[in-house]
């Protein structure tokens, strides 16, 4: 089952506005198309600069609404490939933070307090969720971070975000020794 993140806010409504724009403007254009019909069909020719006039926007009209047609479905379509990708990156930060506490070898209460400390919440804080003192929460930092080889939070933090970062295609290749 495929479940769909929420487009930023607006996003929906944007595609929902364009959508109903194009809508207006397709019917703009029936209606100038229909009327340089008959104007055509009066006389079976295309004369004065009024019919003329008719017959450019028509066709302006026609072309802006197949191009708002296309647009709008390339737009929802880069929307669905910015969605893949951010379940993509998520997973890939996912797999990473595993992988570097499989080698730090976490203990389980390690492993939950290393993931607080990656989303930012203070050692007050985690100490009052997961209901244990905070000289507690400091003693499973402070091995943590000498498991994983930095000397704080900040470095901590950045091992993960320097992965997220990098670019070159590779996985990661910290050395949880801290060597």
């Amino acid at each position: 089952m495929i479940v769909r993140l929420p487009m930023p806010e607006g996003t929906e409504r944007r595609a929902t506005t364009l959508a109903a724009l194009i809508v207006v403007q397709a019917l703009c254009a029936v209606f100038f198309l229909a009327d340089v019909i008959v104007d055509f069909g009066d006389d079976g020719r295309l004369e004065g600069a009024h019919v003329i006039a008719e017959a450019v926007a028509t066709a302006a009209l026609i072309g802006g609404v197949a191009f708002l047609m296309i647009e709008l479905r390339r737009l929802l379509g880069r929307m669905e490939r910015m969605e893949i990708g951010l379940r993509s990156a998520r997973g890939e930060m996912a797999a990473i933070v595993e992988m570097f506490f499989e080698r730090w070898m976490l203990s389980p209460a390690e492993r939950d307090v290393a993931l607080l400390i990656l989303k930012g919440i203070d050692t007050e804080t985690i100490a009052a969720m997961r209901g244990t003192a905070k000289g507690t929460v400091r003693a499973q930092s402070a091995a943590i971070y000498a498991k994983a080889g930095v000397d704080g939070r900040g470095q901590f933090v950045s091992l993960f975000l320097e992965e997220l970062l990098a670019d070159d295609g590779r996985p990661p290749v910290a050395d949880p020794s801290g060597n």
